[in-house]
């Protein structure tokens, strides 16, 4: 391993996560906010969920009552006033359903004079539900999505439609309350109906589209799941206000401004990075191949999110793949790729993400490790961790896509 290499990229990845994390962006987006005679209730829902709501209850001095609900193992602590509850990611589970069920009873009987603050981060879509079809199907319908290489775009506007507090339905569930939503977008370009699936903002997807997404990907699902399809979700709401408080650009930028502070010409080649994950590493490897060697140091930076065809049975995730496949395109090379997801879990793993330089196709045949095969059956964790290409940071209490860089030494 080029250790020079690895110690930048370890360097990036921190400087870049602590850069957005949600604290400061909540604080300033609650800073002019009053509150009515009413009460003032606090939801947070998604894999940022805990931080936000504790940014929130700092800035404001107390809530009235509150609910978080985020993902296993992202709970830090007490808040007062909140309630926390973990569930399920990718796929919902009977305590994500559980959960959003505290939440609707929280929201019920409020008058016009009450406020619902609403904390929303990526994950939402799984952690906040309360299904329309059995609890079950939904999540045979999620793991067909997640198989089948679906964009998240795609996937929640399926989602939404099986949802009792998606596509805006959960804005519907807290009238005639007024409902302040602080956003941190997950999704490119920051379309605020498909964010954690859209619980508070009006739905601009079509039932057409919803069974185009069926049709593409052969998706198997009942006659009730299909009815809820051709249902047509809100398209007006009128009490509330949606503030977006961070977002894939700030991760890339940030990242951006730390490979210069360590003497990279930064590349700044996308924000909108929406492909099968070992194509975007692949794509990376050729970049690194066409630059290296001329004096330079070079840093690329693309964010985005990709996704993973499953074709095999293994562990890992989206970022683990990208750079697992950019290893043989920069074998040898003074070089290295690597990607993460800034919420800092990468699939159903404990890694947020991948590294590799042009030392480690060496170090995984030394380990009888084919990479071909290792991608071939989605097992770039195991891979990874065999020649210390893991990139683990625990949660980090943000979530805005994931950036991936590749590093030239010159």
């Amino acid at each position: 391993m080029n250790k020079a290499l690895r110690k930048d990229a370890d360097q990036i990845v921190a400087a870049s996560i602590k850069a957005v994390l949600p604290d400061k962006a909540v604080q300033r987006a609650l800073s002019s906010y009053q509150s009515d005679a009413g009460k003032t209730l606090l939801v947070a829902a998604g894999k940022a969920a805990w931080q936000m709501a504790k940014a929130a209850v700092d800035c404001l001095g107390h809530v009235d009552a509150g609910v978080v609900v985020t993902k296993y193992g992202h709970v830090k602590g007490d808040i007062p006033g909140v309630v926390c509850y973990e569930a399920g990611h990718p796929v919902p589970d009977e305590n994500s359903y559980a959960a959003t069920q505290k939440v609707l009873d929280l929201v019920q009987g409020l008058s016009d004079n009450d406020t619902v603050i609403f904390l929303l981060s990526g994950g939402g879509s799984a952690l906040f539900e309360k299904p329309l079809v059995p609890g079950e199907e939904l999540q045979d319908i999620t793991n067909q999505l997640l198989a089948c290489g679906a964009n998240i775009v795609e996937m929640n506007t399926v989602r939404k439609r099986l949802s009792a507090v998606k596509g805006g339905r959960f804005a519907q569930a807290c009238a005639p309350a007024k409902v302040l939503a602080i956003v941190l977008s997950d999704i490119l370009g920051d379309p605020l109906d498909m964010i954690a699936s859209g619980p508070a903002y009006p739905d601009t997807s079509t039932c057409a589209q919803a069974m185009a997404v069926v049709e593409k990907y052969h998706l198997s699902l009942s006659p009730q799941a299909l009815e809820l399809l051709m249902r047509e979700t809100p398209k007006k709401l009128d009490n509330v206000t949606t503030i977006i408080t961070g977002s894939v650009r700030e991760l890339c930028s940030v990242a951006a401004q730390q490979c210069a502070s360590l003497g990279y010409e930064p590349i700044y080649l996308t924000d909108q990075l929406s492909c099968e994950a070992r194509e975007a590493g692949s794509m990376l490897a050729s970049i690194c191949r066409s630059h290296v060697g001329n004096g330079a140091k070079l840093a690329y930076i693309a964010g985005g999110e990709t996704v993973v065809r499953l074709t095999g049975r293994g562990l890992g995730g989206r970022n683990q793949e990208l750079a697992l496949a950019a290893a043989p395109g920069i074998a040898g090379l003074s070089a290295c790729v690597f990607s993460v997801g800034s919420d800092g879990t990468d699939g159903p793993t404990d890694a947020a993400g991948g590294y590799v330089d042009g030392d480690t196709l060496d170090a995984l045949s030394a380990s009888g490790l084919d990479v071909y095969e290792v991608l071939a059956d989605n097992d770039a964790y195991h891979a990874l961790e065999a020649v210390d290409g893991l990139i683990v940071t625990g949660p980090t209490g943000t979530n805005v896509n994931d950036v991936a860089v590749a590093l030239i030494a010159g």
